[in-house]
């Protein structure tokens, strides 16, 4: 894909109406990568004006506050706010709810002041503008789907409609896991939990929250955010119904919808 960078831009002496924030999940992560190829496919058919930071960009440091060792995160949020304002960045997509939750509420103690937006937040605005279109009958028509809330979308930024709004374009039928919304399960991702081995107990948080996934009787979890994506889809193959329970983001749902 051809998606011009913001120093390209830059160069032009242009600006564009957004930035999307990849994220190192959305940018090394194999399965992220198709996100973030199916939200740039989305922008570029609806027109948004966009770019991204390209070999600019480097991680938000939520892992590293997360996981305790201030002293990295401080580093790290101080070169990318360096660069963000260099470059006069005002509006910041992301698909990741743990970029959106420390860009938009961490950042600001530091001097980085932006308006951080989610994509999930961000496809219902297109979607209400008219700007995307579904095909009639689409791959979804009369499927269930069931929706995972991430823990920094929902619990963190109190985000639940947003995500549920866009699904409902799909003509699925939306069906509720028993822990959803404020009582949402985490994943087991959370905490930097991501990056390292967990506590000894009788089952992995991961492994409960697929059980639950798939005992909605949902054909699709959608996901919003890539941490989620890496725990449910294990979940799932515990379970065993990797082969008939597809995890997708919310994005790629959209994206194979679109006219």
């Amino acid at each position: 894909m051809q998606i011009k960078t913001m120093a390209t831009y830059a160069a032009n002496g242009e600006t564009p109406e957004i930035l999307f924030w990849v994220g190192c999940a959305g940018s090394f992560d194999q399965r992220a990568q198709k996100i973030t190829k199916a939200f740039a496919t989305i922008l570029e058919k609806t027109g948004v004006q966009f770019a991204i930071l390209g070999k600019e960009e480097s991680c938000t440091g939520d892992p590293a506050r997360r996981a305790g060792n201030e002293f990295i995160f401080q580093m790290m949020a101080q070169n990318n706010i360096q660069l963000l304002n260099m470059y006069g960045v005002k509006k910041i997509v992301t698909a990741c709810p743990h970029c959106f939750n420390i860009l938009k509420n961490e950042y600001p103690a530091l001097g980085g002041n932006y308006e951080v937006i989610h994509h999930t937040t961000f496809l219902q605005s297109l979607i209400d503008e008219g700007k995307i279109k579904m095909k009639e009958g689409g791959v979804f028509k009369g499927k269930k789907i069931t929706y995972h809330d991430s823990c920094y979308l929902g619990r963190g930024n109190n985000i639940y409609e947003a995500p549920r709004k866009v699904l409902e374009t799909l003509d699925a039928e939306l069906v509720e896991m028993k822990r959803c919304r404020s009582k949402g399960l985490c994943c087991g991702a959370g905490g930097a939990q991501m990056f390292k081995e967990e506590e000894k107990g009788t089952t992995r948080i991961n492994f409960e929250r697929g059980q639950e996934a798939v005992d909605t009787g949902a054909s699709v979890i959608a996901a919003n955010c890539p941490f989620c994506m890496t725990m449910l889809t294990d979940g799932v193959k515990e379970t065993g119904k990797e082969d008939t329970v597809k995890v997708l983001d919310i994005a790629e749902l959209i994206a194979m919808n679109m006219e």
